[in-house]
């Protein structure tokens, strides 16, 4: 691991963005949604965060954190097991009078204590419904160098039918930016245009005692979404920096996104463009290499460890631990760890949880525009 010492500590905010995908997080956050095979969403923003010396990392979680938990550990596997810094979880309060927050004033003014006791200068702000090798130490150091206050990460992209067709104003806020020679001079929210546009990876970088005073002030106002109503706002008064992000990225947006991300790490151009230069980091489980017993017909799989594979699997991500029994076919489907097929069965189009049973001779399929998905712990 890299251990540069950057000036920075990261703050990660694991529950944005849960209800993109509500059959996912039933019983854990946005960031503990299996991804890629043997990894969690949060791998990839912790891991990029470790890789760029940053050693001080706080997720602040709001409910279902149980499975992150048990996942980061003491944040071992990510080198974060320190005296000092390391890796620190921020339940909400357990007290009457104060409500589960909302946006990242509420959040971040829970730990505004916290944030005047660290002695890094710069604060880096980050969601986990991305997928991305990112190099946080350029976008300080471009952070720097433009004088900005606040920097924001964003990439060319078009923005999702889901998010462009959504009428539930709860589903989440996303944001769009109109960049003038580094600039952001105007931030668009939840916007339905097509057509590709710098799309915020809500990856933020601003100075400690800066973001100390805007989330004081802020809260006392009752506001409760750091860009919809601390930058925004402000974009007259503050200096805005776009920091563009041309490398590859993954950004869940609902169960069909899911899906099409973890497909597209089957091209091999995809998965080296996800997993270099920097590795990334995760739990580690102690189990035997893939096995693929004589007769079984494999085609453009990823497979994680402690895999059985007897039948026929094409195109189709398979996490830890799944068992593909003899005669069984299994094609363009997500399983998620410990999935078992049983004999003569078929499952297309499928996204299964976590210790799923399809029983012999089911035939489950879905379509690629919709892939059927079953609940963890199900029986089909």
């Amino acid at each position: 691991m890299v251990n540069s010492n950057a000036n920075a500590l990261g703050i990660l905010f694991p529950n944005s963005y849960d209800s993109l995908v509500p059959e996912l997080v039933g019983e854990r956050l946005m960031a503990s949604i299996p991804f890629a095979g043997r990894y969690r969403m949060v791998d990839f923003m912790l891991s990029s965060m470790v890789n760029c010396g940053i050693d001080n990392v706080s997720l602040i979680v709001r409910k279902n954190y149980h499975s992150l938990m048990d996942h980061l550990g003491s944040g071992r596997e990510w080198d974060l097991t320190r005296k000092n810094g390391g890796l620190n979880i921020v339940p909400p309060f357990a007290e009457k009078t104060v409500k589960v927050y909302n946006g990242r004033v509420e959040a971040l003014s829970s730990i505004l204590d916290f944030l005047k006791d660290q002695k890094q200068q710069y604060v880096v702000m980050a969601d986990t419904n991305i997928a991305v090798n990112f190099d946080f130490n350029s976008m300080i150091s471009e952070h720097i160098e433009s004088g900005a206050d606040v920097s924001i990460a964003y990439a060319k992209e078009e923005i999702p039918i889901s998010a462009r067709q959504a009428t539930n104003p709860n589903r989440g806020l996303y944001y769009t930016l109109r960049v003038e020679e580094g600039d952001v001079k105007e931030i668009y929210i939840n916007p339905k245009d097509e057509g590709v546009h710098n799309f915020s990876m809500n990856i933020y970088v601003v100075s400690r005692e800066f973001l100390i005073q805007q989330i004081h002030d802020a809260f006392v106002k009752g506001y409760s979404y750091f860009e919809r109503d601390i930058v925004a706002p402000q974009l007259g008064k503050l200096k805005v920096h776009g920091f563009l992000y041309d490398g590859y990225l993954a950004r869940i947006s609902d169960m069909k996104s899911y899906f099409d991300e973890n497909m597209k790490l089957l091209d091999n151009t995809n998965l080296d463009a996800l997993f270099d230069p920097s590795p990334i980091y995760t739990k580690i489980r102690d189990d035997n290499p893939t096995r693929y017993i004589l007769g079984a017909k494999v085609k453009n799989v990823m497979a994680a460890d402690g895999c059985v594979i007897e039948g026929e699997v094409e195109n189709s991500v398979l996490f830890r631990g799944v068992k593909i029994a003899k005669g069984a076919k299994v094609k363009n489907c997500v399983l998620m760890q410990d999935t078992v097929v049983e004999e003569g069965s078929c499952a297309e189009y499928l996204i299964t949880d976590k210790n799923v049973k399809i029983t012999a001779g089911k035939e489950v399929k879905g379509t690629d525009t919709f892939p059927v998905y079953v609940a963890k712990y199900q029986v089909v």
